[in-house]
């Protein structure tokens, strides 16, 4: 699992562990006999050309997307302090990463994956730090060898030579006293806030109202003598206090207290709306924590707006109006799509022409007009036809940021780069959290509006696939699950608390991948761990209505026939669900205990997710239909799914090889965004034509009748 991975790079532009990218200078090796050279065993290369150099030194070409190439077995044990593993490299072009596993067994778990590698015309020495690996894994004995990811990306030049263990020089050494201690400080605050959750209080705040300029809190206490209401801002770490200080005297039985919403404060004009409540002991113990905190439990919203059903259950993943064939929004039936918004791609803290200017907390922003206007018209597009959207807020690291300052505000303060796409925005700063917060109130106070004059954002998905936080809402990588969770349900919670105050139907939906009791390949967390400790915030700190963003791709995203996936069971201990096993889902978005309030169902779309055709052979383009009419025939009978949003919706390079479209490369030769068979099934799906042209597929999947694939679930 990534959230095992340890990071510790010393060269030229690589990562730290929990840090930012910094150019380092480092001690050279010691000099050693040329017998400890490890050397490649070149029978092993995969999407790459080598030819040795000479004894100890080898040039590589990378062929494909996924180069490597293994280190020939240990003949000898390692000697106990070598830990570092060392060379010296030239490089035609940047690498995305080096990915060391630690064999045999080559497996995710058993990597270290590294930062940016830098391009160099000049002899540059690389080292990355595999102690804690070795010990986790006990590698290093006769047999034991490594295997080398350089990447992944075709025509590099890369030289590499003198590869070997080493080790660690003073300063590595202290740099791993430090991240010990740091992993040891962060498991012990996971384990504060897991206990927090868990705990049973004697005191309850049992409500939080928030109207248009007051907040009224009330609770019950458990002894007569006078204790304190405190704030606990979204910059705060309640298990973390020792001191509280904004807050108020409360006694009696119970209480019922009204403060003014808006205060100034640490330079902001602050809303209190972001803010939780909590009961402490102001006594002779200490400040201690004698409630959960709370959350608003409802905010009265500024306007008016309807609350809009989907017509239909079919959607696409992706939309915007400028990527054409628009006319397949009619043609295909859909009533729902979702809409990325790198929110960090069009806002600046500084004056800049053509530019709308948005005022939040006392202070103003400003917003990218043409980027705003074109993501008007995708939004009004789908206002004119009736279909609900969801808005997948992403938030790019510095490096991509449309403003450095913002991006320096908003990167999280251990992001560790590498392949990292966005990060976990960061909230442990007043700065910060008023620049995200301003974000999310320009988009809600522009996309609702009653009537609709730019489109509507019903509902929010927050960040992506977080269960894969290391690449795509990334804050450092081994963190802890609660101290993760508490980041993204921060997130959560600012954005519900913020469009809210426009839309009294509005919710926010949690990004999974199709990991369920264990991780996704590549993945930090499983799923139902962070559904669960959801729920576990949800029970303590006040409900709201948050539901699953879910995305069942079959086990290997390639392959088409997922009804052949080994990791999908019909079972609640299930370690994947992929379309081979929607019923799992289904059970478990049912649960009386799952619902908001334990009385209504949580939204769960189907929100990215989609069969592949490894080419545009015939064969190929059928099979990737029958996924779909597979996934479908299930899916109409599961009515705990709202929605199934086809991603992508036309083929895309960008996406790692993949042709998981409806429609062809809009660049391809042949027929250019032509429509697959996929796109006429889709269009079938839920209409009287569905049987005729499903019929086909079930040969491909090897049934008779459709009630073959309906399964039930154990638990």
């Amino acid at each position: 699992m990534m959230n095992k991975i340890l990071l510790l790079c010393l060269v030229g532009g690589i990562s730290t562990l929990y840090g930012s990218c910094k150019e380092k200078a480092v001690n050279k090796p010691p000099v050693i006999t040329p017998s400890e050279y490890l050397k490649f065993d070149l029978t092993t290369a995969h999407d790459l050309d080598i030819q040795a150099d000479g004894s100890n030194q080898y040039q590589l070409v990378t062929t494909g997307d996924d180069p490597y190439i293994q280190l020939a077995p240990l003949k000898y044990a390692r000697g106990a302090d070598k830990v570092v593993l060392t060379f010296e490299y030239q490089s035609s072009a940047k690498l995305s990463h080096i990915q060391v596993f630690l064999a045999d067994p080559v497996s995710e778990e058993r990597s270290l994956k590294t930062g940016e590698v830098a391009a160099s015309a000049a002899w540059e020495t690389y080292s990355i730090d595999l102690g804690d690996e070795i010990e986790q894994f006990t590698w290093g004995r006769v047999g034991h060898f490594l295997r080398i990811d350089l990447g992944n990306s075709s025509g590099v030049e890369f030289a590499i030579k003198n590869i070997m263990l080493r080790v660690r020089n003073a300063e590595e050494e202290q740099r791993a006293r430090e991240q010990a201690e740091f992993r040891q400080n962060d498991q012990e605050w996971n384990d504060r806030i897991s206990e927090y959750l868990r705990k049973e209080y004697p005191d309850r705040v049992t409500l939080v109202d928030v109207t248009a300029d007051k907040i009224r809190v009330e609770g019950t206490l458990s002894v007569t003598s006078p204790l304190f209401l405190a704030e606990v801002t979204p910059y705060d770490e309640l298990t973390e206090m020792s001191d509280f200080e904004q807050g108020i005297d409360v006694s009696g039985s119970t209480f019922s207290v009204e403060i003014d919403r808006y205060v100034d404060r640490d330079g902001f004009h602050y809303d209190r709306a972001l803010s939780k409540w909590v009961v402490v002991d102001k006594g002779q113990g200490g400040q201690g924590i004698r409630s959960h905190a709370r959350f608003p439990d409802q905010i009265q919203p500024t306007r008016t707006m309807p609350q809009q059903s989907m017509k239909g259950r079919k959607g696409l993943g992706g939309y915007a109006f400028n990527r054409g064939f628009t006319e397949d929004l009619d043609n295909l039936a859909i009533s729902s799509i979702t809409v990325n918004i790198p929110v960090t791609s069009f806002m600046y803290l500084d004056q800049r022409p053509n530019a709308f200017t948005h005022e939040y907390g006392g202070k103003k922003y400003y917003v990218d007009r043409t980027q705003v206007e074109n993501l008007d018209k995708t939004l009004q597009t789908a206002a004119d036809k009736d279909i609900v959207v969801s808005a997948i807020i992403l938030v790019q690291k510095a490096s991509q940021t449309a403003d450095p300052k913002v991006g320096e505000l908003l990167q999280h303060p251990q992001f560790s780069g590498g392949d990292a796409f966005f990060t976990m925005p960061r909230m442990d700063q007043p700065a910060s959290v008023n620049v995200y917060a301003a974000m999310l109130d320009f988009l809600a106070d522009r996309y609702s509006r009653p009537d609709n004059s730019y489109g509507r954002i019903h509902k929010w998905i927050m960040h992506n696939e977080v269960d894969v936080g290391t690449v795509w809402t990334n804050m450092g990588l081994g963190r802890p699950m609660h101290v993760f969770l508490d980041a993204y349900y921060k997130s959560m919670r600012i954005c519900y608390a913020i469009a809210r105050q426009y839309d009294a139907h509005a919710e926010v939906l949690g990004s999974f991948t199709h990991s369920w009791t264990e991780p996704a390949a590549g993945g930090d967390y499983a799923t139902l761990d962070l559904l669960e400790g959801l729920l576990d915030y949800s029970r303590a700190e006040g409900d709201f209505q948050w539901g699953l963003a879910c995305h069942p791709y079959p086990q290997d995203l390639n392959e088409p026939k997922t009804w052949n996936d080994t990791k999908a069971t019909f079972s609640m201990a299930s370690p994947l669900v992929t379309f081979k096993n929607l019923e799992v889902l289904d059970a478990w978005i049912k649960k009386t205990d799952h619902k908001y309030q334990q009385s209504t169902k949580r939204t769960l779309w189907l929100s990215e997710n989609g069969t592949n055709s490894r080419s545009y052979s015939q064969q190929d383009l059928l099979e990737q239909a029958a996924g779909f009419a597979y996934a479908w025939k299930k899916f109409k009978y599961l009515d705990g799914i709202d929605g199934i949003q086809w991603h992508n919706w036309i083929d895309n390079r960008g996406e790692f090889g993949l042709r998981i479209g409806l429609r062809r490369f809009p660049d391809d030769e042949g027929d250019p965004g032509g429509r697959k068979p996929v796109w006429y099934a889709y269009q079938a799906a839920g209409t009287d034509k569905e049987d005729e042209v499903f019929e086909p597929y079930k040969a491909i999947i090897g049934i008779s009748s459709w009630d073959e694939i309906l399964k039930d679930v154990g638990l």
